[in-house]
């Protein structure tokens, strides 16, 4: 289903190890039901887990297609060995269609090609976006941490698109270490899946026993979970209009439904988010700090983005 206006709605790939057949279902459903423009497709954290979603891919694409979907393969977000160098290789040289570059080398592979860059290349500044820019890059999905005073900046002067995460654990980093298997006492070669029992990632908590960050794998997201839906409208004002649902385990179809609502202006922001919590039970609390250039982990309910203070409201996610 398209939108309406100029607005675009895109669903980014699954990041947490889902079993392979629930990934084919929720695929399948968002192929029939979910009111997105893109889907971007592929494992973005774990080499091992590549063969969950490889199993069911042309499927999966095949159903995706019928549905209007536009399908974009996202890389890993980190490349570390050489078996993992010539997979990215392999998608490169394989894949018809576009390609999300979530590692820098990715981008030297894709260079004079068009491609779409992930949330995990850092673009911090103009120069960044520019470089990029000419290196083939047709739309860029920002690093969440990002205020909403520099997401304005880049979206003026930018060429390309730009997208921003309005809802899902936003990604803070990766690492070469995979937690979920230290937690376990055993090895990253040996992990045995030591992730597959999180459907949202492994929650981290201080000495306090403060829940304080997510763990997923070599992945390190944010505790609570991202929700930019009251800053919707401000965001359109500044110059994005290309907007990331990253998928959670709770009803997605939902809430790219009630995404889609707040980009036309139909729904109130509070009513929005009161459903949004309904439509993720699981979740622990929403955290918008970073776009209004505070921790990360608030969730601030009242007070413009780009002009940030003073702020009415704060809680903790």
């Amino acid at each position: 289903m398209s939108s309406s206006t100029s607005d675009h709605l895109s669903l980014g790939a699954v990041m947490f190890p889902w079993p392979a057949k629930m990934l084919r279902d929720f695929y399948f459903r968002i192929a029939d039901e979910g009111d997105v423009d893109t889907v971007y497709l592929g494992e973005v954290i774990c080499s091992k887990r590549s063969p969950f979603l490889k199993h069911y891919l042309p499927e999966i694409t095949d159903r995706l297609t019928k549905g209007g979907k536009k399908i974009v393969f996202s890389s890993m977000a980190l490349v570390g060995t050489a078996d993992e160098v010539r997979e990215m290789e392999a998608l490169v040289e394989k894949t018809d269609g576009l390609i999300e570059a979530n590692d820098v080398s990715l981008v030297r592979l894709l260079q004079g090609k068009p491609h779409h860059l992930g949330p995990f290349v850092n673009i911090y500044n103009e120069g960044a976006l520019d470089f990029l820019t000419r290196l083939g890059a047709e739309k860029a999905c920002l690093n969440p941490e990002l205020p909403a005073t520099v997401i304005k900046e880049l979206a003026q002067k930018s060429a390309i698109p730009l997208e921003v995460i309005v809802f899902g654990r936003l990604p803070i980093s990766i690492s070469a270490r995979c937690f979920d298997a230290r937690a376990k006492g055993r090895t990253k070669d040996n992990c045995r899946f030591a992730c597959l029992h999180h459907r949202d990632g492994l929650t981290i908590s201080t000495l306090e026993n403060e829940p304080f960050l997510t763990v997923n794998g070599m992945q390190t997201l944010t505790y609570g979970c991202g929700n930019l839906i009251q800053a919707i409208p401000e965001l359109q004002q500044a110059g994005i209009h290309s907007f990331r649902l990253s998928p959670q385990s709770g009803d997605m179809v939902a809430t790219a439904s009630l995404f889609r609502q707040c980009l036309s202006g139909q729904i109130d922001a509070t009513e929005a988010s009161t459903l949004l919590a309904s439509y993720h039970p699981e979740m622990p609390g929403f955290a918008n700090g970073f776009l209004y250039g505070q921790p990360g982990h608030k969730f601030i309910t009242d007070g413009p983005v780009l002009n940030p203070s003073p702020l009415k409201k704060t809680e903790s996610a």
